[in-house]
């Protein structure tokens, strides 16, 4: 029997998948770079896992053959999309990876870099303690080169504790935190091997604006600008080493536009650090609208000419500057016009924070696609994919230190603030992303002192040009920043700035939620996407400009040049620790699915740059799925000069155009009052006039129709449609990588039909596994606003990977199955780990689900076939209907 296969054609101008894009991302803060004498490997695949106390599990020869096997990133846990109320693991996990390193390592100088442990960890290799860290953010490093075993299995333990903990930052407990701590090993591991003369690790070296490479710009024009280098080298060896540092700027292009050399001396066991100076004429500046990125090369050579070590860094040339009353300026000039972003807690759904680096990626491009210029890492330190990304992209970040409404009088929680304040600019002040360090704890209470310190040590750290601080407004020791967070003059009077400072620029950090109070949490802006059309409409009129005075994307428009901005809190919906829902307010959900908010922000963007280049496009889109209960005004969001909106083939046209003299957000809410009627779509289809029946929104510019979208109504389900939401990325086969599959009820048209309450089950064959099972209820998941998502990951193999999916119940007249192939790609870095471990984690679907599927699809085909046959039938039930009266 023929299988029936539901193709993406439909979902391609969405969805790309063939045309993949395979982002570039950092390890332990460089990218590599070939015959540099420094290799790179993945720690990521194949560790036992154990949750709760295990002691003992530190020893090499400690049995842990019973543990689960799991690859990096880890949350410990799979949970449902609704897990908020503390609802996740807090306490002990071990962690144990065994190998066995390459021989052609030995030799060479080894450092373990965990990108990020949750909670307080300690780290043993073949049962030495080599560390023990406070926070879960931020990267523990070791050095694991006189602990192996060259002549047989090595073993890495980690033990972390994700539980309340009031000693280290955040501190607070998480039944009374509004975000979700999460656990494990949840972001990757690298095994970085270099030469025993080496740049250093920033963070291991522990030095103040010290170690590893440090890039800054200064006297930054059109004309020129000076790159500022510092790097720090380091010789393990027992004689001194006389050679060179070479750097080699090239413009994206591979152009070569600056060289310098200079010679350096290091003792045995000693580091030194040099100063330097490029100077680059007519530069490709950094911008939100242009983020230029140039490759530095850096290499260490002997005096013979050989390369020691070596690797390259991206870097964006640009000068910041807040001025006070004249707000932000970018590469010498003013900004000319608000900034508007979101604030981004970094879990997943399912995952929870334990996210693939793509993924970082794909929600940075959402983000820069929807308009956004400007991330506030709310409320810790980020992934350094998501760096990395913002940086390619083109997003402003605002870099937090982990904190949240708590503080310690012990001693030793500021210390340890102020070490993560010292680490978190150490790890991210290379990435010309970076806008603003918030080094304060958020919404917190502190010593007036405490604030001046962390000011002080963000300096202290970076003692170059563009480099800035922000607090709130409210909070003690505010006097000592440039930038402070405040709610604008004109927006809801009661959190309004009273009295503005000419010295300081004003930024909204958060702005958009409006609860009726803090503990119940209903608002206005917290809106489920499956609780459907009225709620989200709400929602984005909300955020665009609402009819009571309210901090909104339209008050922020009409703000004075000081106050420079905000960000709408929350990008993406997402966890909590003290409230039973989840945080609703996103314009995405957790699973990054738009909800009409989505689409008014991306109708703020300019469709064409002022050079006339296409910048992010025109846009028009119809916020009305012509349900039997969708509103008779028809909302729509575009940013063209003129919509024009039509319903039904011969039925009424309405039109506007927009007041290009209006104050406030570039394109207001459109509502065409009265457009869409169920009963003149119910008349036309009982005259088997179905096709009759639309909404069609074109956008003009300058007379032209730019841009268009389509609704008509959605009709019998009749099959699942399977898309994969990539962003147009390749899945990589390194065991961590995954992506989302959606599927979707949809009519024969392919309409998809937004008001059901199906489950789908999905089953993966080949290189590929589903992430969660009926117990978080992933699988099968439920069908919510029309769609059920799912997680697909990788294997340690790149092959093909076929995704099916079909409703829960079936039955006769049940939509049609769908099927859904794409390939993973093989692996960027090459990967450690044990065989015989990798192989208990399931590498793909086989047995009776394998053949289940295949007898599903043979099954489905006749019952497509029956439908046919059915269809004479199902017209004269019809017919009978309409002869008896019923429903007139």
């Amino acid at each position: 029997m023929k299988k029936i296969i539901v193709t993406l054609f439909i979902c391609l101008l969405c969805f790309p998948l063939w045309a993949a894009h395979q982002p570039e991302f950092s390890t332990a803060g460089f990218f590599r770079m070939d015959h540099s004498g420094r290799e790179v490997f993945s720690m990521n695949p194949a560790w036992r896992l154990y949750k709760g106390a295990a002691p003992g599990a530190d020893a090499k020869d400690f049995n842990d053959k019973d543990w689960t096997v799991v690859s990096l990133p880890n949350g410990i846990e799979y949970l449902p999309t609704e897990a908020s109320g503390c609802i996740n693991y807090q306490g002990e996990a071990w962690y144990r990876k065994h190998f066995t390193p390459d021989a052609a390592l030995k030799g060479k100088k080894l450092f373990l870099h965990f990108e990020a442990i949750m909670g307080k960890s300690k780290v043993f290799v073949n049962g030495k303690q080599l560390t023990e860290h406070f926070g879960g953010y931020l990267p523990v490093v070791v050095d694991v080169t006189d602990v192996l075993d060259w002549n047989g299995d090595n073993v890495i333990a980690v033990w972390a504790d994700n539980s309340d903990d009031p000693s280290y930052p955040p501190g607070k407990a998480q039944d009374v935190l509004d975000y979700t701590y999460f656990g494990g090993i949840y972001r990757d591991c690298w095994l970085i091997a270099h030469n025993n003369i080496f740049i250093t690790d920033p963070n291991y070296a522990d030095e103040v604006a010290g170690g590893g490479l440090f890039v800054a710009y200064d006297n930054v024009s059109d004309a020129s600008a000076d790159v500022l280098l510092k790097i720090q080298v380091r010789n393990e060896t027992k004689k001194s080493f006389t050679g060179i540092v070479e750097y080699e700027l090239q413009q994206p292009d591979g152009k070569q536009v600056a060289f310098l050399n200079t010679k350096i001396r290091v003792k045995p066991g000693k580091s030194v650090s040099s100063s330097d100076k490029l100077l680059v004429k007519d530069p490709l500046l950094w911008s939100p609208s242009s983020p230029t990125l140039y490759n530095l090369l850096v290499r260490i050579r002997d005096e013979q000419g050989n390369v020691i070590d070596g690797y390259r860094r991206r870097i964006g040339i640009r000068s910041i500057e807040f001025k006070g009353k004249e707000g932000f300026w970018l590469n010498g000039k003013p900004y000319d016009k608000p900034l508007i972003g979101a604030n981004r807690h970094q879990d997943f759904a399912v995952v929870g924070n334990a996210v693939a680096n793509s993924i970082h990626w794909r929600d940075a491009k959402k983000l820069k696609d929807v308009g956004m210029e400007v991330i506030r890492n709310a409320h810790c330190p980020q992934d350094p994919a998501f760096m990395d990304a913002c940086d390619e992209l083109g997003l402003f970040v605002i870099v937090n230190t982990p904190g949240w409404q708590f503080w310690n009088d012990a001693p030793e929680f500021a210390q340890r603030v102020y070490s993560d304040i010292r680490h978190l600019v150490r790890r991210d002040r290379n990435h010309p992303s970076v806008w603003l360090w918030e080094p304060i704890l958020n919404e917190t209470w502190y010593p007036a002192d405490f604030a001046k310190n962390t000011n002080d040590i963000v300096h202290a750290e970076y003692p170059y040009p563009s480099c800035y601080c922000g607090s709130d407004s409210e909070a003690r020791g505010h006097e000592v920043f440039p930038v402070l967070f405040a709610h604008p003059q004109n927006a809801d009077p009661e959190w309004a700035l009273k009295h503005a400072d000419d010295t300081k620029t004003y930024f909204t950090r958060e702005w958009g939620d409006n609860v009726d109070d803090w503990n119940s949490h209903n608002s206005p802006s917290r809106v489920a996407r499956n609780w459907g059309e009225q709620a989200m409409l709400i929602q984005a009129q909300h955020y665009a400009s609402p009819s009571y005075p309210y901090t909104s994307y339209d008050a922020l428009f009409q703000t004075s040049r000081q106050h420079v901005g905000g960000c709408l809190w929350h990008s993406f919906d997402h966890q909590r620790g003290y409230h039973p829902d989840p945080f609703y307010g996103g314009i995405m959900d957790v699973f990054r699915q738009p909800k009409f908010s989505y689409y008014m922000f991306m109708a703020q963007r300019p469709p064409v740059k002022s050079d006339g280049i296409a910048e992010t496009g025109p846009m028009v889109f119809i916020a009305n799925e012509m349900t039997p209960f969708s509103g008779k005004d028809v909302v729509v969001y575009s940013n063209c000069d003129e919509v024009r909106l039509t319903f039904n083939k011969d039925g009424k046209t309405a039109t506007y155009k927009k007041d290009k003299n209006r104050k406030g957000m570039p394109s207001p809410v459109i509502t065409f009052p009265g457009m869409y009627d169920f009963m003149v779509d119910k008349a036309l289809s009982r005259d088997r006039k179905q096709d009759d029946v639309y909404l069609l929104a074109e956008g003009l510019i300058d007379g032209k129709v730019v841009a268009t979208h389509k609704v008509t109504p959605a009709r019998r389900p009749e099959k699942l449609l399977l898309w994969v939401d990539n962003e147009g990325t390749n899945l990589e086969a390194n065991g961590s990588d995954f992506v989302t599959v959606v599927a979707a009820v949809a009519d024969k048209q392919g309409n998809i039909k937004r008001l059901n309450n199906y489950f789908i089950k999905f089953n993966v064959e080949g290189e590929g596994r589903l992430l969660g099972g009926s117990d978080v209820m992933a699988n099968p998941a439920p069908v919510k606003w029309g769609t059920a998502p799912v997680l697909v990951q990788s294997t340690l193999k790149p092959g093909k990977i076929k995704v099916t999916a079909s409703v829960l119940f079936e039955g006769s007249q049940m939509p049609l199955s769908a099927e859904l192939e794409f390939d993973s790609q093989a692996t960027a870095f090459p990967l450690i780990y044990n065989p015989s471990e990798a192989a208990l984690i399931p590498a793909s679907s086989v047995g009776s689900g394998q053949a289940a599927t295949v007898k599903l699809s043979a099954e489905r085909e006749v019952e497509r076939l029956k439908k046919e046959l059915n269809a004479l039938k199902l017209k004269e039930v019809e017919r009978q209907q309409t002869e008896f009266g019923e429903n007139r």
